[in-house]
């Protein structure tokens, strides 16, 4: 199967039947149903004038519009860029016109910051509605039906680009990453394998699907398996609701960044359910996750909790922890390689034994082939042979990866190199921490010093003073943080994750006197 069109036709062949979608409360949609859907789509988008190359954005909820449009889209050879509806008018506009959209698909409800942006840009606004399992899917485009059969003659192809993101822009503006019909296949694929997917899983989605790790490893690796994921009644995740479809949907699984985890933890304690899921396993991604909830997470649902590496760029899946059957799981580690090379390389591209710090670097056939129009980045992220994921990281004598941090993350206090992850997993280690981040900040002295953020558990009283004492019993002298914030709340990405730069952002501009560093996501 080289392209992920032809596997999700395949699935459909062989398990017709089996659910692939549910909406929460609504309606049930099967692998053969949902194919049935993809095609007529691809038939009404082939009418409406797109053609193999374009570029067609989506701004939806996690809906079956959402699904079936964008699985139409490349089927049809078409580029699907998927966008967060909550962008502002500029951001629409930026992303609408960097991407070459020709085409935005939207919401029946209408997305007003999305249509003035493609009114400005004048792209054709079209919205979706599929209002039940059995109804044909609805466009607000009035299409003539005797265009509608063109479909059957369009053939995909494993270099067809059917995905275009953007990178989260945290150093310089955001590149457009292109991703091909065979870099999907080779991470669902990979994906399969490691977690054992198979037409007996199923999931609910959690994560936003404009977004890799909800988008690839959530829904189409599911889909990819012949399994089911539960769309939320809402289109986005809701604590109150998750445990309620997890259980209704005889979920054996679910993915989430840290963030997320940490939610339904807390919710946990404070308010648990009269029962859980026995599921399979826990995975997290898109975040480093400390061992301290790692083990409170596997405490409280009775599941591994298997934590996993990826990035846009290697089209989501590097590295993961393996099921319990098939090894050790281990905290601090985001696990193995998966389906692709990974070595360890220094400043001059040599690779770097067991142990041996340097940049993490990729190459196989999940991973884009460049950014799009931009020479100057590919120059640096493709360098001998490989693509550079600006980590910093080792392996170790059996294979598992280690995180170190960021390049542009790593804290240089007076020569010494702090690693902020080391130092975020201490913090949450206290037990009346909630959540915590560390950032480097300017020093006079130093060049760069340690800072941190901290929400602390309800109702407790720790204070600044005491987060000090605890890291100076728990930390080396020189990572203790100088100042420490006590807040109710964190700045996240879109997709639930604590970005270090803009925590240190948002705490820094707080002090006048402080610049502000521009650090790397």
């Amino acid at each position: 199967m080289a392209t992920l069109t032809m596997l999700l036709k395949n699935v459909a062949e062989k398990f017709p039947t089996r659910n692939a979608i549910s909406v929460s409360g609504r309606f049930i949609v099967t692998h053969k149903r949902l194919q049935q859907l993809i095609e007529q789509a691809a038939s009404l988008l082939v009418a409406a004038g797109i053609q193999p190359g374009d570029v067609v954005a989506l701004t939806f909820p996690n809906t079956i519009e959402f699904v079936v449009m964008f699985l139409a889209v490349i089927r049809v050879r078409a580029t699907a860029a998927p966008l967060n509806s909550a962008y502002m008018p500029e951001e629409f506009e930026f992303y609408l016109s960097d991407s070459e959209s020709k085409l935005l698909l939207i919401a029946k409800e209408g997305n007003k910051a999305a249509e003035a942006a493609a009114a400005k840009l004048n792209i054709t606004r079209i919205k979706v509605s599929v209002p039940s399992s059995d109804s044909d899917v609805i466009l607000s485009l009035s299409i003539p039906l005797s265009d509608c059969d063109l479909v059957s003659e369009i053939v995909n192809d494993p270099s067809d680009v059917a995905l275009f993101l953007h990178t989260s822009g945290t150093t310089s503006r955001p590149k457009g990453v292109p991703i091909t019909q065979h870099n999907l296949v080779s991470s669902v694929n990979n994906i399969k394998s490691v977690y054992k997917l198979t037409e007996s899983d199923s999931t609910v989605i959690v994560l936003p699907l404009f977004h890799v790790h909800g988008l690839i490893a959530g829904l189409l690796s599911s889909l990819g398996a012949g399994g089911s994921v539960t769309l939320p009644a809402s289109g986005r995740f809701s604590a109150s609701s998750f445990w309620s479809d997890m259980i209704k949907s005889n979920a054996t699984w679910y993915t989430a960044v840290p963030t997320i985890h940490q939610i339904l933890l807390d919710r946990h304690f404070s308010n648990p359910e009269s029962s859980y899921p026995r599921l399979r396993f826990i995975r997290s991604c898109s975040a480093a996750l400390a061992p301290s909830v790692l083990a409170r997470l596997e405490e409280a649902f009775g599941a591994s909790v298997l934590e996993a590496y990826a990035m846009t760029e290697a089209t989501h899946l590097m590295c993961s922890n393996p099921l319990p059957e098939n090894g050790p799981h281990l905290p601090g580690s985001v696990g193995k390689p998966v389906g692709q090379e990974l070595g360890i390389l220094n400043e001059n591209g040599v690779v770097q034994g067991v142990k041996e710090k340097g940049e993490i670097c990729i190459r196989g056939p999940n991973v884009t082939k460049g950014y799009k129009n931009n020479p100057e980045a590919n120059k640096s992220a493709f360098q001998f042979g490989w693509f550079h994921t600006g980590d910093v990281g080792f392996l170790d004598s059996d294979g598992y990866l280690h995180l170190v941090g960021r390049i542009k993350e790593l804290i240089n206090r007076g020569g010494e190199k702090i690693s902020p992850i080391e130092v975020d997993a201490v913090l949450v280690s206290h037990p009346e921490i909630a959540q915590a981040v560390a950032f480097g900040v300017p020093d006079d002295k130093y060049g760069e010093e340690i800072n941190c953020a901290v929400i602390p558990r309800e109702g407790s009283g720790i204070d600044e003073g005491d987060v000090l004492v605890f890291c100076k019993k728990n930390l080396a002298a020189f990572k203790v943080p100088k100042r420490v914030f006590m807040t109710d709340s964190l700045p996240k990405t879109a997709t639930g994750k604590i970005q270090r730069r803009l925590v240190a952002e948002h705490f820094l501009a707080q002090i006048s006197t402080a610049k502000v560093p521009k650090f790397g996501a």
